[in-house]
Formats: C-alpha cells, structure tokens, sequence
C-alpha cells in the first residue's frame, strides 16, 4: 500500500505510488492508496481557509489513473485523531488491512501527535514481518515538491511550474451553471462554474482545455470577479473554442494550461471585448505547444 493524504497526487506521491505498485507486483498481491478524508489539516483547523488542489473525487481519480487496484478511504474523525501511531500500524495496517508492505514519503507522518514517523515504520515492519520502502524527495527548481509549493505557485500564477510539479496540468471539476448570460451577448458564451470558496488559484485569465467526457475542448477562462461589471463571488468562465452545445448541469473538468493576463477593469464594453479577442488568440498559441497537456484520470466507483 501506498499511504498519504495525496492532495494534488503531484510527483513525489507518484514515486510513493510507483514504489507499492513495484512492491505489489513482487509479492504477488494487490496495490492500494491508503488516504484520510477529510484532510487531517481540515479537521485540526476547521474554521481556517484551506485550498485543497483536489477533493475527494478530483484525488480518487488521480489515483486511479496511476495504475493502483484500488483506494482505501480513511474517515478523519476525533476518534482517528486520537489513535497512537502504534495502534494505527497494530490494528488498521496489520489486522484490518492485512498488509505485505507499505510505501511512504520521506516526511510523512501519523498517529496521535503525529508521532508515526518513517523511522517507526521501518522498526515495525522489521518486527511484524512487512516491507517497507520510504522514498526521498523529488527536487524541481532546486525545492521539494510539496502540495504547498503548488499551491503557491497557483497563487502566483507561475502555471508552469505547479504544471512540472504535479506531472501534468492541475484542473477543477465543477457543475456548469447559469449566470448573467453578458458573454453571449458579448459573442463569448461560456460555461460558468463556481469553484470551492477556498480556491486560491489567482484571478486572471487562463489557456484552459476542458474534459466533457471523453472530449477535450480548447478554450479561454477567466477566473475572478468580474470588476467591469459588478465585482461579485468568484467565478470560473470558460469560453470553449467551436463549440455551441448547451453544457447547463453537466460536470465538466477544467484543466490549466497557462496563465494569460491578471484580472483587469475596462472603461469599456468595447476595450473589453478587444482584449477577450487578444485573449483567445494568446490561449490558442499556448494551447498549440501543448497538445497532450490534460491530466490522466481514471474511472471510480
């Protein structure tokens, strides 16, 4: 099993992934991701904004597309923040789960107080008979790869970065949704969704390809608040290239392929429009030099 909390499923929980994959195939047993939901910083700061880089759904098919048998979810609760490293390995890992090996990153921990180390792991598997492997770091730009560092390079729109980061383009999954309808009238209709309250990617204007199924569309987003017309919630616009079917309550992905332009306010409808044209030429050459650039997600349930 590979065990984390896996936000973002970025390059260094691949390699963990990779290594119970590898292990799996040995022992001749089944590969798992083993996850908490939701996530422990959640539970422990309930009332803080956290920008999480996937929910639980976005995580799972992450997963799955990495070529695991399955996903174990772990319900983060008072009871689960209360169980000793020592019990977490006795009962959850050994006797309810039955494990043959176990794959973690080299920083993580677990337990009551967060006193289940790599170190305590390896002690234990020695003495209860299961493999474990604990993998380094995975340095880009001379910095681990962390969730964090992703989520800062987001709120930086430094996209290409977070892109290396987590092996592929971070995206968003949401419901489309009515809005005001002013891209229609503007010639840029789009499909609206209202991302998480707690979103920290930056307002601005991005190159996106959209996931409708197995489809993928090319398009232009702009994610903010709309300053020209009434600086409200936030909102993820997305102009999809070609395309005229009406996508009101259907699911679709988002995926981000490079940041354009900061959100701006114009003078005019008319300036607006000159630069959503702008706009669309921009993410059209930065879509081109990305052909294959969409997250490879796997299928649940």
């Amino acid at each position: 099993m590979a065990l984390g909390n896996f936000d973002g499923v970025h390059l260094g929980h691949r390699v963990v992934i990779s290594s119970a994959i590898d292990m799996a195939r040995k022992l001749e047993k089944p590969a798992l991701a083993v996850t908490f939901e939701p996530h422990p910083r959640h539970f422990f700061s309930p009332h803080t904004p956290q920008f999480r880089l996937t929910d639980e759904t976005a995580k799972l098919r992450l997963l799955a597309g990495t070529g695991l048998d399955g996903a174990v979810i772990m319900t983060f609760n008072a009871g689960r923040a209360g169980t000793t490293a020592q019990d977490f390995i006795n009962h959850d890992l050994v006797a309810r789960l039955g494990i043959s090996g176990i794959c973690v990153g080299y920083d993580f921990h677990f337990g009551k107080g967060r006193s289940g180390s790599p170190t305590l792991l390896t002690s234990e598997g020695q003495r209860l008979g299961f493999e474990v492997h604990v993998q380094p770091h995975v340095d880009i730009l001379e910095r681990p790869v962390s969730s964090t560092a992703i989520r800062e390079a987001l709120a930086e729109d430094h996209i290409a970065d977070a892109t290396e980061m987590l092996g592929g383009p971070w995206f968003v999954s949401g419901e489309v949704i009515h809005g005001e309808k002013r891209g229609r009238e503007l010639s840029y209709p789009t499909a609206n969704i209202r991302l998480e309250k707690n979103c920290g990617l930056k307002h601005g204007i991005y190159a996106v390809r959209t996931g409708i199924g197995d489809e993928r569309i090319d398009g232009v987003a702009s994610f903010g608040r709309r300053p020209t017309f009434d600086n409200g919630a936030p909102l993820l616009e997305v102009f999809l290239f070609d395309f005229k079917d009406d996508l009101y309550g259907k699911t679709i992905d988002v995926a981000f392929i490079a940041f354009i332009r900061d959100e701006a306010k114009f003078d005019s409808i008319e300036a607006l429009v000159r630069q959503m044209d702008d706009d669309s030429t921009k993410a059209r050459v930065a879509l081109a030099v990305a052909p294959d650039a969409f997250p490879k997600l796997g299928k649940i349930g």
